[in-house]
């Protein structure tokens, strides 16, 4: 017993460290959130420091808030300035915080240092927001880099090496053994197994594979064992296309944000310039004394300061931020709470997002005198034996039914073709029609083969029973759509967006049958990662504004690629959560509809507050060349017009915001 207390007290030490350790970690990862945090503290403890009249301490305080919160965007400023010979915000923002300082030094107002701290912690938020966002851009590489395995077993002379995957080269033979992932692209010369490519292709059903056939790297490996020629280099297989296409989209730049740039640098030149000529100019030409000439200039810095501007967008973003969160919509980006209020057309893939993703038996046909539930009984005796999909869904519905199995022996799977075995002595077969009517003495009933083919039109998948030497009837499988689909495209009718397609690597018949289900106005199928990027882009060059609804590794470049990707939360894989913009949590599509109406209303709050922002500063500036503003009624004009457009942006934080329609 002597031994297991130290262990004990040793466990309990590691479980009070961890948390610590973790926030460690995490602001080691992010340097730019702990300056933020720690400027922000800061502000806090100097404003605190002011208001108790210790003055002495609140200008330490705060003097450290400039310094931590500062260090980024002076040394932003100053670089490029000094690599590009420009000016930008940045620099704008460190040169009229310095100036309040001045000022509230020079003249012994001290909360003159507050105001330059407040606008040092905005910048700093700004930075630390973007370097989460970077560092959740890298992740989601090494995520998609995760669904390849890093070996694999190459033949040699008929012997099976474990070799890294990046040393194999074009015309080896690998081999991929059951439930192992494919480690690269390649064509199958042995073998045969049902591969499942959904996180490649987003198709429902696993795809049986035999020779000749091209298998994806990334890809699950069904019951068999594949013997695939590689007939690319490892580099050049879909999965590394998907990375790469990632890769461009997300570190490519909008032309809004190129804009939204040269905006910032254009406008801190024109403060700059303006600046430098009100602190000479006048006492030139106008003959003012140098002392009101200083004064007015540094008050037309921290008055001409984007405060008002940065507070027009930020706390708006993050009120409508929070308010998607009530509403389980995660929005991760504040960039795209705006963007998916101007959405225009909307592309969804299939499987896991208009469907549900999960396979049910949606028909059950018996043959003339045989009941539904003979049918399903037999099937689904054979299928418990079987781990594909498929059997699976049989399964679950005869348990759904209460539907007792009967025991089976001799049981035989043949790969992509079906299943067989003696139930109660009797030999029966379940699986495709060629596999079952082999060797059948008599004719199959022609009202099953209407049906099969009218289901196999619809895109279903088809399972026929046989005992004996008769048909009993068929079953059809198929991933069913999801009951507030076509409710949802009805209103995003309403809500302005004109246009929405289907995107899926799914066959042309299975998708026009859950396009027209569901009501989008067009559908694309047999689709590749690529081609779906390739079918955002055109749509970005008719209606510009574009959004991506998906759920798989297939749907995360089209997600990179569109001006806003959205991803399902349920159901969702890792890389398509992390590459989306948006998140609908617990895999609720109908919340696609309240997210687009609370970025339609932030974006008219924006620009409400960039109106009364820029009339604000524009009128502050005026007062000041006019000589009538005092630099404490500056930042009275200042702070209370950035208290102004904060509040109003906070009216999104409402409980019910969207009772009466979209405003």
């Amino acid at each position: 017993m002597a031994d297991i207390f130290p262990l004990t007290r040793h466990k309990m030490m590691l479980r009070k460290l961890a948390p610590h350790s973790q926030l460690q970690r995490w602001f080691a990862t992010y340097p730019d959130v702990m300056a933020a945090s720690l400027c922000a503290m800061l502000t806090l403890l100097g404003w605190w420091a002011l208001t108790v009249d210790w003055l002495e301490g609140g200008v330490w305080i705060l003097t450290a808030a400039y310094v931590i919160g500062g260090y980024e965007s002076a040394r932003k400023g100053l670089t490029t300035l000094w690599r590009e010979r420009e000016l930008d915000v940045d620099l704008l923002m460190i040169v009229a915080a310095l100036g309040a300082a001045i000022l509230g030094l020079w003249r012994q107002e001290y909360y003159l240092l507050l105001d330059g701290a407040v606008l040092i912690l905005i910048f700093a938020l700004s930075g630390a927001l973007e370097s989460i966002a970077q560092h959740r851009t890298e992740r989601n590489i090494r995520s998609l880099m995760q669904l390849t395995p890093d070996k694999a077993w190459r033949l040699v002379q008929g012997q099976a090496q474990l070799v890294e995957t990046e040393q194999l080269q074009v015309g080896d033979f690998i081999l991929v053994k059951p439930g192992e992932l494919i480690p690269t692209d390649g064509v199958v010369r042995a073998g045969g197994s049902a591969v499942n490519q959904a996180s490649i292709t987003g198709e429902s059903i696993p795809v049986d594979k035999a020779v000749m056939d091209e298998v994806f790297a990334g890809t699950l490996n069904g019951s068999g064992v594949l013997e695939i020629e590689l007939h690319k280099p490892p580099e050049s297989s879909l999965i590394q296309r998907v990375i790469r296409l990632v890769e461009q989209a997300k570190t490519s730049q909008p032309p809004s944000q190129q804009f939204l740039e040269r905006f910032e640098r254009g406008y801190a030149r024109l403060i700059v310039g303006v600046g430098l000529l009100l602190a000479t100019f006048p006492p030139l030409l106008l003959g003012w004394s140098w002392e009101i000439t200083i004064y007015r200039a540094l008050v037309f810095l921290v008055v001409a300061s984007p405060c008002a501007l940065m507070a027009a967008i930020m706390p708006t973003l993050l009120s409508g931020i929070a308010q998607g969160a009530r509403q389980g919509i995660l929005f991760k980006d504040g960039a795209q709470l705006e963007t998916i209020g101007r959405v225009r057309a909307i592309a969804f893939d299939k499987t896991g997002t208009l469907t549900t993703g999960i396979l049910q038996v949606s028909d059950l046909i018996p043959a003339p005198g045989i009941s539904a539930e003979q049918v399903l009984q037999l099937a689904a005796s054979l299928e418990a034996y079987s781990e594909h999909p498929i059997a699976q869904a049989v399964v679950e519905q005869a348990q759904t039914q209460g539907i007792q199995m009967l025991p089976a022996t001799v049981i035989q799977a043949e790969v992509g073709q079906g299943i067989s075995g003696r139930l109660a002595g009797t030999l029966a077969r379940v699986g495709k029609r060629s596999f079952v009517t082999a060797n059948l003495a008599s004719s199959v009933d022609h009202t099953l083969l209407q049906a099969s083919q009218q289901l196999e039109t619809e895109g279903k998948t088809v399972i026929w029973v046989r005992r004996r030497q008769q048909v009993l009837g068929l079953l059809a499988v198929a991933d069913q759509v999801r009951p507030q689909a076509a409710r949802l495209l009805t209103s995003l009718n309403s809500l302005g967006v004109a246009v929405t397609v289907m995107l899926t690597g799914d066959n042309a018949a299975t998708a026009q049958t859950v396009g027209q289900a569901v009501g989008v106005k067009a559908v694309y199928s047999d689709l590749l990662p690529e081609d779906k990027v390739d079918a955002i882009k055109q749509l970005q060059q008719r209606h510009h504004t574009v959004a991506m609804v998906g759920d798989g590794v297939n749907d995360a470049p089209a997600l990179a690629q569109a001006s806003v990707g959205i991803a399902m939360g349920g159901a969702g894989s890792d890389v398509a959560l992390e590459t989306a913009d948006i998140v609908l949590m617990g895999d609720r599509l109908e919340k696609l509809e309240q997210a687009i109406r609370i970025g339609a209303k932030a974006q008219r709050i924006i620009k409400q507050n960039i109106t009364l922002a820029l009339t604000s500063i524009t009128l502050l500036m005026a007062a000041n060349f006019l000589g009538e503003l005092t630099l404490p009624a500056g930042v009275l004009g200042h702070e209370g017009s950035t208290l102004l457009v904060t509040l109003n942006g906070l009216r999104l934080l409402r409980n019910n915001p969207f009772t009466s329609g979209v405003d």
